[in-house]
This record gives C-alpha cells, sequence and structure tokens, in this order.
C-alpha cells in the first residue's frame, strides 16, 4: 500500500531541520504533540501518519493520514502535531509550491484537461483525501532520497507529476491559484478583473490585450490556458450567472434583465441563456422560484 510504504521512507528520511536533499522537499517527523514550526508560503502537506491540526481566524482544522493541505497564499497559519507517540510518530510531507512551476503546467495544459472555474476566487487554503495517484507520485518523489544517481534527472518530473494531480483535483483551483501570481499569469488575472468589472460592456480582445500589455496573440492563448475559454466565453458567462441570480430574485423582469446585463437583444439572451442552463430564462425562473419556495417550506 502506497501510504504505508510512504510512512516507511518518511521514518527513514526524518532529520531535525526537515530539509532534504531534493529542492522544495521537506520530512517532519514527531513523537509527541506539540507545536508545528510556522507554515509559510504556498505549499502542499501531507500526512502520512497520526494528524496534525492547524487554527486559523475562529475555525480549526484537523488532517490525518491520506489527507493533505494546499495552501495557495502565504498567510499566518498556527499548526499543531496531534495524536503522536514515540511509537506511532506524526509522519508527513511539505512540498513548497513555486508559482512559476505552477504556471508552466496550466499553460502547457490541453485544452479540456483542465475543469473550468473561476481560480482568482477559489479559497486560499483547502483539504483533501489524496488520491491513489497522487500518493504513488509522493512515493516515487521520497524513494529518489534513496537513489542518487537518478534524484537530479527523475526529482523534477515527480513533482511536476504532484502539481498535475493537484491542479486536476476536487480543489485544484486552489493550487492553480498559485500560478496566477506568475509574471506569465498575472497580465491574465489583470484581465480577468477587468471582465469581471466591466461584464456589461462589449470590448475587443485586441483592446483589452493592449491595455494589460500583451500581444494580441500572446494574451489569447495564456487567456484560455488559465481560464480554458476565450476572453468573449468569459464575459459571457459573467454575465449569464449574474442573470441568474438576479432571475432568482425577480422572475417575471427577463427582458429587463438581460439589458442590465449587457444584452441589447432579448432573443440573443434567451439563446445564449438557454445554452448554459438548458432552459430559457423564463422557465428556469420559474424553476428556480419554485426550489427556493420548496426550500423555505
Amino acid at each position: 500500500m502506497a501510504l504505508d510504504e510512504l510512512c516507511t521512507l518518511l521514518a527513514r528520511h526524518a532529520r531535525a531541520d526537515t530539509t532534504t536533499a531534493i529542492e522544495n522537499l521537506l520530512i517532519g517527523r514527531e513523537e509527541a504533540d506539540s507545536p508545528a514550526p510556522p507554515a509559510t508560503g504556498t505549499f502542499m502537506a501531507l500526512i502520512a501518519q497520526g494528524a496534525k491540526r492547524m487554527a486559523y481566524g475562529d475555525h480549526v482544522y484537523d488532517y490525518r493520514a491520506g489527507q493533505y493541505l494546499a495552501v495557495s497564499v502565504a498567510m499566518p497559519l498556527k499548526c499543531r502535531f496531534i495524536e503522536a507517540t514515540p511509537e506511532r510518530p506524526v509522519l508527513g510531507l511539505c512540498l513548497r509550491l513555486q508559482p512559476s512551476e505552477v504556471a508552466e503546467v496550466m499553460l502547457q495544459a490541453a485544452p479540456g484537461t483542465i475543469a473550468d472555474s473561476d481560480d482568482a476566487a477559489a479559497p486560499v487554503f483547502a483539504f483533501s483525501h489524496a488520491s491513489d495517484e497522487l500518493l504513488d507520485a509522493a512515493v516515487r518523489l521520497v524513494r529518489l532520497l534513496d537513489q542518487p544517481r537518478d534524484r537530479d534527472m527523475l526529482a523534477p518530473l515527480y513533482k511536476r507529476e504532484i502539481l498535475w494531480r493537484l491542479i486536476t483535483s476536487e480543489h485544484g483551483a486552489t493550487v492553480r491559484r498559485i500560478g496566477l501570481s506568475d509574471s506569465k499569469l498575472s497580465p491574465v488575472a489583470r484581465a480577468v478583473q477587468w471582465i469581471r468589472e466591466n461584464y456589461r460592456e462589449p470590448f475587443r480582445v485586441e483592446d483589452l490585450a493592449e491595455l494589460i500589455g500583451m500581444s494580441p496573440s500572446a494574451f489569447y492563448r495564456n487567456f484560455q490556458a488559465v481560464t480554458r475559454t476565450t476572453p468573449i466565453q468569459y464575459q459571457k458567462k459573467i454575465r449569464l450567472h449574474e442573470a441568474r441570480l438576479r432571475l432568482a430574485a425577480n422572475p417575471k423582469d427577463v427582458a429587463h434583465i438581460g439589458y442590465l446585463v449587457g444584452y441589447d437583444s432579448p432573443s440573443q439572451f434567451s439563446r445564449e441563456y438557454r445554452r448554459l442552463f438548458g432552459a430559457p430564462p423564463s422557465q428556469d425562473a420559474m424553476r428556480l422560484a419554485a426550489r427556493s419556495a420548496d426550500e423555505k417550506g
């Protein structure tokens, strides 16, 4: 079992200072309940044995063997090892996640292989169960500590695989958010913000590219790599989701709401709304109103 092998490897290679011969890979071992060293930067921390407790604001979170924490923004986190004994210590690894490496994976991913989501609005941290594929990649990475001949060649490949598993996971948007801070993606993040703030207004892709300081071709390519859609399609989704929120509150005001979110043509609004939500605005509005009434009842 991958988790059992990971425990064995981590126990063998844990040092007092947590460092390893692999860049950005840390290994921790703790034999008593105690505060953990301050967690900083952007990282993924995976527990192989025992448990760790994190406090953030007024909330307390525990994560245990086979679970990981992904953090996308450097922020103060108070952590503590729990359920640790000399016979069964807490064992875990931490992989620091570099924005440039996350950005490179995102930019090279084939269209349609990353879920469509608003990465800039993703939570700054997320807990999840590690998939079998993620655990397998983690085991192969830590094995390299016993394989110095292969380490320099294979460590970057295994770390890249781990990034891919994280980016395409259920909570991948949190990890993808790290890549948005990289210089290659930060212009796209600015473009996304501009579209969200000006979603009612028509625009030319060439003008938006010039606004953020990129050539139209580079902007179009990078925008699609990050958002999995085109700038115009992204604006369309923002408009239609805003319209749906308004319709839930005012189901009889279809034509006016279409106009408010940027549609001059009611027929175009109805057609594009139906394409996204599976029903025309008036029908979907009644469905939303009925659902709301059922929930209140």
